[in-house]
C-alpha cells in the first residue's frame, strides 16, 4: 500500500500549541539533557495580573495556557493568552513584557468559567514579511469571538472580520433559534452556554474553531457542537460541520431518529484539533451528544459523537471517522488532541493518528483512510440501564495495547486513610452497582472505575526514536446516579451546578435528574487504592508498558505533611525532548518535574507558586534552551489556590 510520508516535523521552536501541527509534544532541543537537568535554575517569572484585575471572578478562572515562541521574522516573542482573553508577548530570554492586547470580552455573570488554553500562529505567504498582519495570532474568546492580531505589534488585524474580530456568537444564536423553531421549543440560550477555550487550528487557508458546551450535563437540547472554519485573511465563514448529522442524506444520520436529529445538542469539539498539510486533513476529537449520563432521547450509536473525525480542511467534507464510544452515557468525550505520529509497525513506517481517551484506552488509525493500524474489536459490555435507556451491547477495545487502568472496583478493594475510611468506602461500593468498563448509570447508583478521566486534554508526548508515548494517568472512581425527577426536591433541581456538587441536578428534556461525583472517603481520599496519579510510558511498536511511576506526593493534600509518593489527580500534559527528558507539572502538589524518558526515573523537581496544571513548552533563544509552564491551579478544586504565573527555567 502506498502511503505518504509525514509532514509533521519535530519542533525546534514552539510555534504550535502541541509543539507541531500534529500535537506530538516533542522538541528536538537537547541542550538540557539527562546529565545536566538537575542544575536548572529559574530564569524568570511573570505574573499576568489577571487575579488582581478580576478579584470577584478568580475562583472561576483557569490559567492553562501553553505559550508559543514566534519565529525571528515575527518578532521572536513568547506569546500566550490569559483566562480573560488578553494576549501577552514577552521577551523569551528575560520575561519582560513587550506588548499586551486586550480583547475586552464580555465577562457575563459571576460564575461564568474563564479559560484560554492557547492560540494559533500563521504567516501569510502572500504578504511581505514586514507588512501589517503578515504574521498573525488567532484567539477564540469566552464571549464567542474569533480575533486576529498582528504578532509583531499586538494590534488588531483590521481587515479580518469587523476590525479584527468575527462575531461567532451571532452564528451560534442563529443556529439555536432555527433549531428551536424546528422542534417547537423556546430559545434557551444563556451567556456561557457555549465558549471558546482551546486554541483555534490553522488548516490550509482557513482557521477552524470548536467550542466548549457547558449545557450538556443538564439538558438534551443545548446548543449544537458545530465546528466552523473562517478565511484566514478576511474572516469570512467558509464551512460548518455539525457532529450531529442534521442532514437526513448523511449516511450517519440513519442511526438517529428524526426527533433526536432535530433536538440533540453538543457532540462538540472542546479540545484541540490537528492538521496534516500533505493530505489537507483536519482531525477532530468529538465529545458526547447531550445530555450526559442518559441517552434515551437520542437512541442509536450517535455518530459522529465520541469519534475521531477527519475533514477535508478546504471544504469541511467528511473523509473518514471512527467512533470510539457508542451511545455514550458516561461523559467519555474524546478529550485530547489527535496525535499525528509516524509509527514503526512490522518494519514499515505508517503515518498514523493516535487517540488517547478518558477510558484509558489508546487507539491508532491510518491517517489517510481511518483503518485501524493497531487492531480493534467490538466486545460485549454490561447492559441493564435505567428505564427508557437504549445502551449499545458492545464497545470498541484495542487488542494489542492494554488499558492504562484495569477496570472494576469491588467492596474488598476499598481503601482509606483509616479503618473508618475504608469501612465507609466499602459500604459505598457495596451499596451501588459496580463492574467492568461501561457499567451504566443506575437508579441505585453506579461506581465506575476508572471513572475520573484516565487521560484528559493534556494528552501525551511522543518520542519517535523510542516509539514511546508518555502520558499522565488518573486513577480514581466516580459515582453516578439517575433519579426520577418526581423524586427530587424542585429547589435542588434549580441549582444549575447541582449534578456536579453531588446533589441531583436536572437533565431537562428527560425524566431523570443526575448525580455525578468522585467516590471519596470521609477524609476525602479516593475510595480506590493508590497510586491516584501516574506517569506511564507506552511502547506503541509493541503495545507494552515500558515503565510507570507514581506522579505527585501527598504532603500538601493531607493534614499530616507526609511525603507519600502515591500520586495525585492530574490536569495538564507532558512534553518530551531530544535530551531524553519528560517535563510535566499537572499535579496537585504544586511541583514541576523532569523524568528520564528511558526509565521513568525522576531527575529534577522544583516547587511552583501553585499547581502547574498546563502543558509546558521549550524553546531556544540566544543559544540557550528554556523550559516554561503556566502555574495557575484549577478552578475545579484540583489545587488549593488559583494563580497567574508563567515561569521559565534554564541552565546556569
Amino acid at each position: 500500500m502506498l502511503t505518504l510520508v509525514s509532514t509533521v516535523t519535530p519542533a525546534a521552536d514552539w510555534t504550535f500549541y502541541g509543539g507541531d501541527a500534529g500535537g506530538s509534544h516533542f522538541s528536538s532541543l537537547d541542550q538540557i539533557n539527562r546529565g545536566n537537568v538537575g542544575r536548572l535554575v529559574k530564569a524568570w517569572e511573570y505574573s499576568t495580573g489577571e487575579l488582581a484585575r478580576h478579584p470577584d471572578r478568580k475562583a472561576f478562572a483557569s490559567f492553562h495556557a501553553t505559550p508559543l515562541l514566534l519565529p525571528a521574522a515575527a518578532g521572536q516573542s513568547l506569546v500566550f493568552c490569559t483566562p480573560f482573553n488578553r494576549l501577552i508577548a514577552l521577551d523569551p530570554a528575560t520575561g519582560k513584557e513587550r506588548w499586551v492586547f486586550d480583547s475586552r470580552p464580555e465577562l457575563g455573570p459571576v460564575g461564568t468559567r474563564y479559560n484560554c488554553r492557547g492560540i494559533a500562529y500563521w504567516q501569510d505567504p502572500a504578504a511581505a514579511g514586514t507588512a501589517a498582519c503578515a504574521h498573525r495570532l488567532y484567539m477564540g474568546t469566552g464571549d464567542l469571538r474569533l480575533v486576529a492580531v498582528d504578532a509583531r505589534t499586538g494590534r488588531s488585524c483590521a481587515n479580518f472580520g469587523n476590525q479584527g474580530s468575527v462575531d461567532v456568537k451571532a452564528l451560534v444564536l442563529a443556529e439555536a433559534e432555527s433549531r428551536a423553531q424546528r422542534i417547537g421549543r423556546p430559545v434557551n440560550f444563556r451567556f456561557g452556554d457555549v465558549q471558546f477555550s482551546s486554541p483555534p487550528t490553522v488548516a490550509g487557508e482557513v482557521v477552524v474553531v470548536g467550542s466548549s458546551n457547558n449545557t450538556k450535563f443538564r439538558r438534551n437540547d443545548g446548543p449544537s457542537g458545530a465546528v466552523r472554519a473562517f478565511d484566514l485573511r478576511s474572516g469570512a465563514l467558509r464551512w460548518t460541520f455539525d457532529p450531529v448529522p442534521r442532514n437526513p442524506e448523511d449516511p450517519q444520520a440513519a442511526g438517529w431518529t428524526g426527533d433526536a436529529l432535530a433536538a440533540t445538542g453538543a457532540a462538540n469539539v472542546w479540545s484541540i484539533m490537528s492538521y496534516d498539510a500533505a493530505r489537507d486533513l483536519i482531525f477532530l476529537p468529538t465529545a458526547s451528544a447531550a445530555p450526559d449520563f442518559f441517552g434515551g432521547t437520542r437512541p442509536g450509536d450517535n455518530h459522529y459523537a465520541n469519534s475521531v473525525v477527519a475533514l477535508r480542511a478546504a471544504t469541511g467534507e467528511v473523509v473518514w471517522h471512527y467512533q470510539l464510544v457508542h451511545h455514550d452515557v458516561w461523559d467519555l468525550d474524546l478529550p485530547a488532541q489527535p496525535m499525528l505520529l509516524d509509527l514503526n509497525l512490522g518494519g514499515r513506517t505508517v503515518p498514523s493518528v493516535v487517540q488517547v481517551t478518558k477510558m484509558g484506552l489508546v487507539f491508532a488509525f491510518d491517517r489517510a483512510t481511518g483503518e485501524p493500524v493497531l487492531p480493534i474489536e467490538e466486545r460485549p459490555v454490561p447492559g441493564g440501564g435505567v428505564p427508557g435507556e437504549q445502551l449499545s451491547p458492545t464497545q470498541p477495545f484495542p487488542v494489542t495495547i492494554p488499558p492504562l487502568v484495569t477496570a472494576g472496583l469491588n467492596p474488598e478493594d476499598a481503601w482509606g486513610y483509616t479503618f473508618v475510611d475504608r469501612a465507609v468506602c466499602r459500604g459505598l461500593i457495596a451499596g451501588a452497582r459496580h463492574g467492568p468498563y461501561y457499567t451504566p448509570p443506575s437508579r441505585e447508583g453506579t461506581v465506575n472505575f476508572p471513572g475520573m478521566a484516565v487521560t484528559n486534554w493534556g494528552g501525551g508526548g511522543f518520542d519517535a526514536e523510542r516509539q514511546l508515548l508518555i502520558m499522565p494517568v488518573n486513577r480514581a472512581a466516580t459515582f453516578t446516579q439517575l433519579l426520577p425527577v418526581g423524586d427530587v426536591d424542585p429547589v435542588v433541581l434549580n441549582d444549575p451546578m447541582a449534578g456536579l456538587k453531588g446533589i441531583p441536578g436536572r437533565l431537562d428534556g428527560t425524566p431523570y435528574a443526575q448525580v455525578f461525583k468522585p467516590l471519596l472517603s470521609p477524609l476525602f481520599s479516593p475510595c480506590n487504592p493508590p497510586p491516584w496519579g501516574e506517569l506511564v510510558a507506552l511502547d506503541l511498536a509493541t503495545g507494552k508498558t515500558r515503565w510507570r511511576v507514581p506522579l505527585g506526593v501527598l504532603d500538601k493534600l493531607v493534614r499530616l505533611p507526609l511525603p507519600l509518593r502515591w500520586g495525585t489527580p492530574t490536569s495538564g500534559g507532558p512534553i518530551v525532548t531530544a535530551g531524553g527528558l519528560v517535563f510535566i507539572g499537572a499535579t496537585m502538589d504544586e511541583r514541576f518535574r523532569a523524568f528520564d524518558v528511558e526509565t521513568g526515573e525522576q531527575l529534577w523537581e522544583t516547587e511552583t507558586p501553585t499547581a502547574a496544571m498546563a502543558t509546558p513548552m521549550t524553546y531556544k533563544v540566544n543559544g540557550q534552551q528554556f523550559v516554561a509552564v503556566a502555574a495557575g491551579g484549577h478552578m475545579w478544586q484540583y489545587s488549593f489556590k488559583i494563580g497567574d504565573s508563567l515561569i521559565a527555567w534554564r541552565l546556569p
